[in-house]
């Protein structure tokens, strides 16, 4: 949040120059290869906070394996999360343990906007489906620069009528979106758009614009929101990270707003939070809140869904009760009212280290910057005759690649067994689904088949994509080749793992064939050979094979 320090060098072309490094074509490619060589942690933090982490196979603890029932949208906003977290268009560090996310309110919905909505497996009439209106729309591989857009409608959003109507119809009928269901009618809905600037590896300025395409002045309640991991809860480390609001006049003047968070945890170190206009902060705990689901005592008074009752009810006795002793999960509440046709901005800074200085002055010139940078970028990556509208479409596609890339954590042994502090897991988990896995245990980035809608990897799927992401960031399509023949996901008999609702299903054999595509493709973009990716994977390959 400190900005550059002084005397440091301030671009990737100098920090490669001081080093003796060869300079890269342009900063993104600088990026990419300080990432490669170790000297800058460009991939620190990225797009790997989850579109859904409810109604997943890694969240499910029922007696019958019916994932979608155990944990439904229902129970989100309510009930901590066991492996992993989720949001609306948000980030994390590359182990999911801090995050951030933006949540919405309209003045009419019964919930706040937390994350994307959609209908389960048997809920929708041709399987899960997401109900809302939402675009990725640029990213750099390191994610130096990040882009998306969620249309919120100014109207009741239409929960219940999406479950009622999908309910009634058949597989031969066709579904019934967002859109059909006149929630955009008269143009009534903001535009929220989000971007996210490095200004270096762990230092984020985020700019989030809200824009009224109504006809009429209308409220909205814009929640940026900083939370951890609940990773303290299951008996298994009750080491507890904080975010304290820091109302220091120290702090206040040295980063100029009054809106300074503090978020300390044991293994990430210290991060600022700052919000400009000095919107007030809420506080709570990413603990679960068993008396609204089970109508049992809760862990904590301070819960997760308390900024629902604060923001919408005014209800404000489940938040944390004395700020300075810190929580778990902080939002800054704007609350604004925007006539038609106007854009409101919310300037927000994140980063490790320093207490804040001035996080704004830059802001806008860095989201400039990387802007530029990105366009340099991608116009080297573009092949040559393409139409402006051909370009857009590549470049958007690959956005939606690397918005894909997620965290996913899941230790298969620790699900079976359960955890020291919660029940023990019913006798059926030990012959049900994914019991002969116990070896697996994932806590990486993953490529994802889709944030929302297939939000655990797939070794078929990841395979694919790797191809297109050669083509950009081929040390990273590389290494999820490699990745999933690594001994904590290849099974003991050489199988390569499926995907979370079987691990166990037989997949098309197309990850020697991807490895050998990937290779030929980083030869032609980077102009060297990798035959030593070839030699590693090959060997794990033999075994798969051998299977």
């Amino acid at each position: 949040m400190a900005g550059t320090r002084a005397g440091s060098p301030t671009t990737e072309a100098e920090r490669r120059r001081l080093r003796g490094l060869p300079p890269a074509t342009d900063p993104e490619r600088g990026r990419l290869l300080e990432a490669r060589d170790g000297s800058a942690a460009w991939y620190r933090w990225g797009p790997y906070l989850a579109d859904r982490q409810w109604g997943t196979v890694r969240e499910d603890y029922s007696a019958g394996g019916t994932a979608w029932d155990d944990l439904p949208h229902d129970h989100a906003r309510s009930r901590a999360y066991r492996w992993g977290e989720d949001g609306l268009l948000g980030i994390s560090d590359e182990h999911g343990r801090l995050c951030f996310a933006l949540a919405l309110w309209n003045g009419q919905d019964a919930i706040l906007k937390e994350r994307l909505f959609g209908l389960s497996g048997p809920q929708g009439n041709h399987g899960e489906d997401v109900k809302e209106a939402y675009f990725y729309l640029d990213a750099t591989p390191t994610a130096s620069y990040l882009r998306a857009l969620y249309k919120y409608p100014q109207r009741a959003f239409p929960y219940g009528w999406l479950v009622d109507e999908n309910a009634r119809r058949g597989k031969a009928d066709p579904e019934c979106e967002l859109v059909d269901t006149g929630v955009f009618d008269d143009d009534r809905y903001f535009d929220v758009e989000v971007e996210y600037a490095k200004a270096g590896p762990e230092d984020i300025v985020i700019r989030i614009a809200a824009t009224n395409r109504g006809p009429d002045p209308a409220p909205l309640h814009l929640l940026p929101t900083l939370w951890f991991r609940n990773t303290w809860a299951w008996g298994r480390d009750d080491r507890l990270p904080r975010i304290r609001p820091c109302p220091d006049q120290a702090f206040v003047a040295l980063a100029g707003t009054r809106a300074v968070a503090r978020a300390e945890h044991h293994g990430l170190g210290t991060y600022w939070l700052t919000a400009s206009d000095d919107p007030p902060f809420l506080l709570t705990e990413n603990e679960t809140n068993a008396e609204r689901l089970w109508g049992s005592p809760s862990r904590t008074t301070a819960v997760k869904d308390a900024f629902h009752d604060a923001v919408i009810r005014g209800e404000r006795s489940r938040l944390t009760a004395d700020p300075a002793s810190g929580g778990s999960k902080l939002a800054a509440d704007y609350d604004w009212a925007i006539a038609p046709g106007d854009t409101h901005l919310a300037w927000l800074r994140l980063s490790r280290g320093d207490a804040p200085a001035g996080p704004f002055r830059d802001g806008q010139a860095v989201v400039d910057e990387r802007r530029r940078e990105a366009d340099a970028f991608y116009a080297a990556v573009a092949p040559g005759g393409l139409s402006d509208d051909e370009r857009l479409v590549q470049r958007q596609a690959f956005a939606g690649l690397v918005w894909g890339k997620q965290f996913y954590h899941f230790d298969v042994g620790q699900w079976l067994d359960g955890d020291p502090a919660g029940p023990p897991p019913p006798e059926s988990r030990s012959h049900g689904r994914n019991a002969e896995w116990r070896e697996l245990n994932t806590a990486d980035v993953l490529s994802m088949p889709d944030p929302w809608e297939y939000p655990w990897f797939a070794a078929w799927d990841l395979a694919f994509h790797t191809i297109p992401f050669a083509l950009i960031d081929p040390e990273f399509a590389k290494s999820q080749l490699v990745l999933l023949t690594r001994e904590w996901y290849m099974h003991p008999n050489g199988q390569l793992p499926a995907y979370e609702w079987a691990f166990g299903d037989v997949n098309p054999p197309v990850h020697a064939w991807a490895a050998w595509r990937v290779y030929k493709i980083d030869r032609r973009v980077s102009g060297r050979a990798d035959r030593a990716f070839l030699e590693l994977i090959f060997h794990k390959l033999l075994l798969n094979f051998t299977w």
